[in-house]
């Protein structure tokens, strides 16, 4: 179960916030397996007095609205899936979105089940993992 955490510009319409989140999401069901049911995508606003960065670093051409995304997951993706998985947000977000490839900004946690608690404080270990109602 991935949780996302994604970092609009304070401005970013809500049609835009779901285009973002309808596109990473169905990006991670695309590139790494993930069940559709496994939705976890906390958005917060940044202005520009909360993030600086440099709009040309790595030979991009990023505007003053990059849009941030935190993926943390359970350990054990390959390089090349971890590679389309980075392609297909790029891809979803400016089709979803109109977010240009430059202003993609993602980076991975990677972590083990005994550090997740999914619900009712239960370690995620014990757990026998239930989809949701379809």
């Amino acid at each position: 179960m991935p949780f996302i955490r994604t970092n609009v510009h304070q401005s970013t319409s809500t049609e835009h916030r779901q285009g973002i989140v309808d596109g990473i999401h169905q990006a991670l069901v695309e590139s790494i397996g993930m069940p559709e049911d496994e939705l976890f995508n906390m958005v917060n606003n940044y202005d520009a007095r909360q993030f600086f960065f440099n709009r040309t670093f790595n030979g991009m051409a990023r505007s003053d609205k990059p849009v941030v995304v935190e993926i943390t997951l359970r350990r054990g993706r390959s390089d090349a899936m971890k590679r389309a998985l980075y392609a297909a947000i790029a891809r979803n977000l400016k089709a979803n979105a109109g977010v240009a490839p430059d202003d993609v900004f993602i980076f991975m946690h990677e972590n083990d089940y005994s550090d997740w608690s999914v619900g009712g404080g239960k370690f995620a270990m014990a757990l026998v993992q239930q989809p949701g109602p379809g």
